[in-house]
């Protein structure tokens, strides 16, 4: 897929889901959206950090040690101009600057083509709440943020509702806390979705294929994409460790599908992006 920041929405809308790293891969991420520039992006592990002009600030929890993107949100903006962002925080804690704590806000961000109206958004909590104090222990705060689209090429709407699911320390199994998630998951496309509207839901869940997860948003009448066409991991050679599923992207409607695919190249994160067209 490769499109331009001045594309005229026609009869195929492109969504992309993609858990960005927090910007580590800064180099190859912003001129692949840039190139890219899809109708909509549901972007994962966004940095904000408005009190600092740095462009890298260093990410500290124990002996995980990562450099972080200081204003990846912004970045993203810029590289895709002619979209609305909005930008949606799960909690503000702290970056470093050598030895200088700096306040950074974490969360998600969904952008939209121009062209595209939006005329419904809902943007809300799927585990904990705001965490405005530091970032707290795990499992931590995740959001998730809904928007509806009016494609009137296609004459219809569509939702879109992304999330980044909470990352539990003992692993990606089903626990209490995943079951209440998906069930706030889809509370939340719920309240931004109408009855007739074509449903999308995707984003890093944190979970396997077989989860009660995805069960349970089958059962709601969604079709995940990954599972369901063969694809054999959703993570890129940045990611070393057991369990190379993640990301998932489900549709209410099937027969929608003009094309889905996960992206392996170029790798732009230790996520795949995941791409599809209706």
């Amino acid at each position: 897929m490769q499109r331009t920041t001045d594309t005229v929405v026609g009869r195929d809308m492109h969504i992309m889901c993609l858990n960005g790293w927090g910007g580590t891969l800064h180099d190859a991420l912003l001129p692949y959206l840039a190139q890219t520039a899809p109708d909509v992006l549901c972007l994962q592990e966004v940095v904000h950090s408005p009190a600092s002009d740095q462009d890298w600030l260093t990410y500290r929890d124990g002996d995980h040690v990562l450099p972080q993107r200081a204003n990846f949100f912004r970045d993203v903006c810029a590289a895709l101009p002619d979209h609305v962002a909005t930008f949606c925080p799960a909690a503000q804690g702290v970056l470093w600057d050598g030895d200088r704590a700096v306040p950074s806000q974490w969360g998600l961000a969904t952008f939209v083509h121009r062209a595209l109206p939006v005329v419904g958004q809902v943007q809300g909590f799927v585990h904990k709440g705001y965490a405005a104090d530091g970032y707290g222990d795990h499992p931590r705060s995740r959001s998730a943020h809904g928007v509806r689209i009016y494609d009137h090429a296609a004459q219809r709407a569509v939702s879109v509702t992304h999330l980044h699911g909470l990352r539990d320390l003992a692993g990606k199994m089903d626990t209490p806390a995943r079951a209440a998630q998906a069930q706030r998951l889809w509370a939340i496309s719920d309240a931004v979705s109408e009855p007739a509207d074509l449903r999308v839901v995707c984003g890093d869940f944190n979970v396997e294929p077989g989860s009660e997860t995805l069960r349970f948003l089958g059962q709601m009448g969604l079709t995940d994409l990954v599972t369901s066409r063969g694809f054999a991991s959703t993570r890129t050679s940045h990611y070393a460790k057991a369990g190379q599923f993640a990301d998932y992207m489900l549709i209410s409607d099937a027969a929608a599908v003009a094309g889905f695919d996960v992206v392996t190249d170029p790798e732009v994160s230790d996520h795949c992006p995941l791409v599809l067209t209706i």
